[in-house]
């Protein structure tokens, strides 16, 4: 039976993914365990941010034949809905020279030319999903010039695990996917949208995964 691992920053990405189904766990990272479409299933509560993140992927995906992720992200331009996470960068790894940050891709040396600072993901099995790049980092963006920022890096989401969940799960040689539904535009009005928006934008992303677990 195929094993996926699936994360979630927060207990309520976690807990709209196949709900009041399996078995739990009081663990370090909270855990919950079921089979579904012929998968044997964990959801890890990772919690928020790239070390939290990583440290789950480390933890679990050895075993795993699948790594993903689910939950919510704030738009660099991008329309409201669930969206399906083509490439994955880390926009706070890279060098800081004068005047100017030099993004490259995580775990590459930060110095010399910078190649694609990118990670892709899994190819689509036709969910239908309007395809992003999405940028992650270990800060909430809630101003438009820093959006801007990220949005020249030719990313149209931004969150804070997904660029670390694609760098862990390619050092694991694992292939990794992400849907992630959106809450707010980035901006300063970013904390009241979050939290208006998080039950619902959670369950758009969970009912896609869903799909997508079926699709396996």
């Amino acid at each position: 039976m195929p094993n996926l691992l699936i994360l979630a920053a927060l207990p309520e990405e976690a807990e709209s993914l196949f709900p009041n189904v399996g078995t739990s766990a009081a663990a370090p990272i909270p855990l919950r365990r079921l089979t579904a479409h012929g998968h044997a299933l964990t959801i890890a509560t990772c919690g928020l941010g790239k070390v939290n993140a990583a440290l789950a992927v480390g933890l679990f995906g050895a075993d795993a034949d699948l790594i993903l992720m689910t939950g919510t992200c704030g738009a660099l331009g991008a329309a409201p809905g669930a969206y399906w996470i083509a490439e994955a960068l880390q926009h706070d790894y890279g060098a800081a020279h004068p005047g100017a940050f030099r993004r490259y891709r995580a775990g590459d040396w930060p110095m010399g030319e910078a190649g694609a600072a990118h990670f892709a993901a899994m190819p689509d099995p036709g969910l239908g999903l309007p395809h992003a790049r999405i940028a992650s980092g270990d800060s909430f963006v809630a101003c438009p010039d820093a959006a801007a920022d990220l949005a020249s890096l030719g990313a149209t989401l931004v969150d804070m695990e997904v660029g670390a969940v694609a760098q862990a799960a390619a050092r694991l040689g694992k292939p990794w996917a992400a849907i992630k539904a959106v809450t707010d535009e980035a901006n300063d009005a970013s904390g009241g949208e979050f939290q208006a928006n998080l039950a619902r934008a959670a369950r758009a992303a969970a009912g896609q995964i869903e799909r997508l677990v079926a699709m396996q």
